[in-house]
């Protein structure tokens, strides 16, 4: 592994591939997530859905016991943008007739709900072949690993860090 003491450089979208090691992760992952969501979002929403409905008909449609409600906001609650925004999601669809809920709370795919989310799923399978457009899967695998060694690290360094303040007051009675 190379990797060589870094001085960071301010964020920079047109810097060379030989300063790339110097931008701040945090710039180029936001701008990434921004772009690749927004044309998704938008793609979806002229199609009258949004992706957190994409999210639930996967999750009703996944293997395993029909989940309820509070299973699916639960499962979805680390990528939706707050918390009321899978419980309208699938209020939405319940309206819509793309799921059924039974007297359990046990929530199903209605045969509407299918076809819109074959519908949804060629949508979001042509996205993402753009998205991916000169991107060899090893290179795709390799972003995803250093993402989530990234990701790993800093959990890592928040774990470590007090919670209490007890550094700060530490350091103020050293002073």
């Amino acid at each position: 592994m190379t990797r060589t003491p870094t001085t960071l450089t301010p964020a920079d979208p047109a810097a060379p591939d030989t300063a790339l090691a110097t931008q701040p992760v945090g710039y180029w992952t936001g701008v990434a997530h921004r772009a690749v969501v927004n044309h998704l979002r938008d793609a979806m929403a002229r199609q009258d859905v949004t992706q957190p409905q994409w999210w639930i008909l996967n999750r009703v449609d996944a293997p395993g016991p029909p989940p309820t409600r509070q299973v699916v906001a639960a499962g979805l609650a680390a990528v939706a943008d707050g918390p009321h925004e899978v419980p309208r999601a699938l209020d939405q669809l319940l309206r819509r007739g793309w799921l059924t809920e039974d007297p359990d709370g046990r929530l199903g795919l209605t045969a509407a709900g299918r076809a819109a989310r074959a519908r949804i799923k060629s949508l979001v399978t042509g996205l993402r072949d753009g998205v991916h457009e000169g991107v060899s899967d090893e290179d795709y695998v390799t972003t995803l690993r250093v993402l989530r060694r990234m990701i790993a690290n800093v959990a890592a360094l928040t774990a470590a860090e007090p919670r209490d303040g007890s550094a700060v007051a530490a350091e103020a009675r050293e002073m």
